[in-house]
């Protein structure tokens, strides 16, 4: 098979192409990217021989959609969400398949154009979203009814690698962690659905901590709509419990909240200074740099999904959880691989025929579970499973 891999210099993009160099089943791969400049030794972990580099600008609609043409059995879509829609309606024109890691709303009014294509569409299919979803596929099966869903995931530092004020490192954009700290979100609680603003997401009340074996206490802030996925799944109705919330050492929030309060993360330009700059600007920019991990340096990826619920008459609780390091050999961090690797392994399984279905697709309805656990095991990334009966 042939995989195109647009933003494939980035680090996420880096994580894909090694993982697609080293499976049999793909005889070409062609990294697409703005910037080439150290192609070599951005690549020099792993055999480039299949590996052709392209230079091309994502945001000509002209360039972009004539590259495409060129052919290809399915395309990873790596670049920044401001790209997704453009790729896809681009990639739906050319009859290619899409792989890509962010969320799915904006794109969802291209379902029918992309049945009508005979195209699959894969957004969410990251680390989170992404393995989460998933899971929760498998979770949905297994139990004949589900009363809770509680999603966490967070990347941040070894103990070792936290040297700063708020023991926290960049394994992925800065803007992007920005961003995440302003989103709204939307769970369940006893039954009724609640909204967090998120100007509010980092107020005591709103915070709680959850164990992780090996790791101990983490701070646990609602981010993302976890009733959009239960909706898609349909079981909203059974649901008391649901949640979606990021992870890192205990002070994270202790330290946004009063920023939030003050102001820092707005978008209108301070008064007075010489130019536009907004705080959330000056935090990107000054924060960002500060925030880098070194070569011998660990992020840690830590995902734990549970779920209550009947499963054969009695209540169950299912713990299903995952714990991801950076490689220092290839320097591949933990949220490259957590994210690549299952962009990679999807992406596969679609111009493998092992995922079939058109349209814009999901994890949680789209992709098979345990083939999805089983290739993440083979990359030595094991998803443990625990279960207890509650009665």
């Amino acid at each position: 098979m042939k995989v195109i891999v647009l933003g494939g210099l980035g680090i996420q993009g880096r994580a894909a192409l090694a993982d697609l160099a080293s499976s049999p089943s793909v005889e070409a791969i062609t990294c697409a990217d703005m910037d080439l400049t150290g192609f070599d030794s951005k690549t020099g972990f792993f055999n480039t021989a299949k590996v052709t580099s392209v230079k091309l600008d994502a945001s000509s609609k002209n360039e972009l959609k004539s590259f495409l043409q060129e052919g290809a059995d399915v395309i990873i879509d790596l670049l920044p969400r401001q790209f997704t829609d453009s790729v896809c309606r681009a990639a739906i024109e050319a009859g290619i398949g899409v792989v890509n890691t962010n969320y799915g709303y904006p794109i969802a009014g291209l379902d029918l154009q992309a049945k009508n294509a005979g195209v699959s569409i894969m957004p969410e299919c990251g680390l989170d979203p992404g393995i989460d979803l998933i899971i929760y596929s498998q979770a949905v099966r297994r139990f004949d009814e589900i009363h809770l869903i509680n999603s966490y995931c967070g990347g941040f530092p070894e103990k070792s690698a936290c040297d700063n004020p708020i023991n926290y490192k960049v394994s992925w954009t800065w803007e992007g962690v920005l961003s995440s700290t302003r989103r709204d979100a939307r769970c369940i609680k006893n039954g009724r659905v609640v909204s967090i603003p998120g100007e509010k997401q980092h107020q005591s009340d709103q915070i709680h901590a959850i164990d992780y074996p090996g790791l101990g206490r983490l701070e646990a802030i609602p981010n993302g709509d976890a009733v959009f996925f239960t909706d898609l799944l349909g079981i909203t109705d059974t649901i008391r419990e649901t949640g979606r919330y990021s992870l890192r050492w205990p002070g994270w929030s202790a330290f946004w909240h009063p920023l939030k309060q003050l102001g820092f993360l707005r978008d209108e330009p301070v008064s007075g200074l010489p130019c536009d700059v907004t705080p959330y600007q000056f935090l990107n920019k000054l924060l960002g740099p500060k925030l880098q991990y070194r070569q011998d340096e660990k992020d840690l990826v830590v995902m734990v999904n549970v779920f209550e619920g009947l499963c054969e008459g009695k209540q169950t609780r299912r713990t299903v959880r995952m714990l991801i390091e950076r490689d220092l050999n290839t320097g591949l961090m933990a949220m490259s691989k957590g994210v690549g690797f299952t962009a990679s392994i999807v992406a596969q399984m679609m111009a493998g025929g092992e995922i079939t279905a058109t349209g814009v697709l999901s994890p949680a309805l789209d992709v098979p579970c345990r083939l999805f656990m089983d290739r993440m095991a083979e990359r030595g990334i094991l998803i443990e499973e625990e279960e207890e009966i509650l009665d």
